[in-house]
């Protein structure tokens, strides 16, 4: 499978769907690139002073090895440095201005609940039936250290996955390319923009849109020259109760493309496939891939 850099994932402008005006054409845009393409770039969004800081403020802190040191992990925990999530909501890490992660973070949740009742709009749903998932939010933050390689054709930054969760919303702290998509058996890479958000349906929004709205593959690549900087926000149900499968308004003539499943043994049957494709991971939602 090649790569072809060519093409360009959609873009939209979040001002012109808060125009009354333009709010049709946009959401348009957006309906298409959710079924299509699974990830879009997110601009005029309100927040680029926000992320600014925040891309300053990780930028400094991978150039404090001793600080990152107090950080390290602990034997099943998955906050602090190192190779697993750092959780956001009730973190108190001892790193300059905490506020600025906190402030990102509230900014970015807010954002992803508009996102799901734009979405659940143009799924000719009540905006409330996703943004309801969302209300008792579990906000994972992890920051993403890829550092250049001499031999970057022989490794990979991250392998070939699709998100588990509802939405990712992703920032290129340094402006460094190294995020592709699958699509159409090539490899898309994604060049962000200053300022912008780049916005990925995760496997639940997938599955509770009936299999309308996409969960694509992706992976990351390392750069041969530079080092690589990203910051991940990803959003869940925090609600036990939460059932992931199709609404019942998406499911037309019995047609139901996933089984239906509780939010904990959706995790079980994720976990017990970390690493392997994302065809074999819905394969224990979607019947028809049976």
């Amino acid at each position: 499978m090649y790569t072809d850099e060519s093409i360009k994932i959609p873009l939209i402008d979040f001002s012109r769907i808060l125009n009354e005006k333009l709010h049709r054409d946009e959401m348009t845009k957006l309906h298409a690139a959710c079924e299509e393409w699974g990830f879009f770039l997110l601009i005029n969004h309100g927040s680029e002073e926000t992320i600014e800081k925040m891309k300053n403020h990780v930028e400094e802190f991978f150039k404090q090895p001793l600080e990152k040191r107090k950080l390290m992990l602990k034997n099943h925990n998955i906050e602090g440095y190192g190779q697993s999530f750092v959780r956001s909501e009730d973190q108190k890490l001892n790193w300059a201005d905490m506020e600025i992660l906190e402030r990102y973070s509230t900014e970015v949740n807010k954002l992803a609940i508009q996102l799901m009742g734009m979405m659940a709009e143009n799924l000719g749903l009540e905006a409330n039936r996703l943004t309801d998932m969302l209300r008792d939010v579990h906000q994972t933050l992890r920051m993403n250290y890829y550092p250049p390689c001499p031999q970057a054709d022989k490794v990979v930054g991250i392998s070939p996955h699709s998100d588990p969760i509802a939405l990712t919303l992703l920032i290129e702290s340094n402006n460094v390319q190294g995020l592709q998509i699958r699509k159409d058996c090539m490899w898309v890479p994604v060049h962000a923009i200053p300022g912008a958000f780049i916005i990925n349906i995760g496997d639940m929004v997938e599955i509770w849109s009936n299999g309308k709205y996409k969960s694509i593959e992706h992976r990351v690549v390392v750069n041969h020259h530079r080092e690589r900087l990203s910051v991940a926000v990803f959003h869940s149900p925090n609600n036990e109760d939460a059932i992931i499968g199709p609404l019942p308004e998406l499911v037309k003539e019995g047609a139901k493309y996933y089984k239906s499943t509780d939010l904990n043994t959706y995790y079980e049957l994720n976990s017990t496939l970390q690493g392997k494709k994302h065809a074999n991971i819905m394969k224990l939602v979607n019947p028809i891939l049976e």
